[in-house]
């Protein structure tokens, strides 16, 4: 099953997305595992450097890459924060546009649970109604299932 084209885009040969695809953009960005993780771990509430390093067991320079990369595409913020008797630090919350990443970082989860994972996956997400929660393409809220092949790309001008 494929997508399909609106007319003027069915020479695949005469256009290309090029820099201008925004898969290839947020791949630049979420371009290596502790970028994604460090995603992953403020979704999950972790909010301080030294818990980033220790949850996702990578080095304290990776992670502190990750935070900048994530950081300059808007993806989190830095805030002040001081406990007693201590220096002021800094901590990390998504910011709206990171937490736009919720989808995909579901969609992924929910892929791997369904092809990777032998058995029951080690975790499941419900809303504060305990209604389990997943990702899938509708055309709207209450509609059924898009698969690719119910797509069009069409152009935009």
């Amino acid at each position: 099953m494929a997508m399909t084209f609106e007319r003027q885009l069915q020479d695949r040969e005469s256009w290309t997305a090029g820099e201008r695809c925004s898969v290839a953009r947020v791949l630049d960005l979420l371009s290596t595992k502790t970028v994604f993780l460090t995603v992953r771990e403020c979704f999950y509430g972790t909010k301080r450097f030294e818990d980033f390093v220790e949850r996702i067991g990578t080095s304290a320079p990776a992670v502190s890459r990750a935070l900048k990369q994530l950081e300059a595409a808007g993806a989190v913020q830095r805030a002040p924060y001081r406990e007693p008797g201590s220096r002021a630090r800094e901590e990390y919350h998504l910011t709206p546009a990171g937490e736009d990443l919720l989808p995909v970082f579901l969609s992924l989860m929910q892929w791997g649970d369904a092809h990777l994972q032998d058995g029951k996956p080690p975790l499941s997400f419900f809303d504060r109604q305990g209604r389990p929660v997943g990702v899938r393409v509708t055309a709207d809220a209450d509609g059924p299932a898009v698969c690719s092949a119910d797509l069009e790309i069409r152009y935009n001008r």
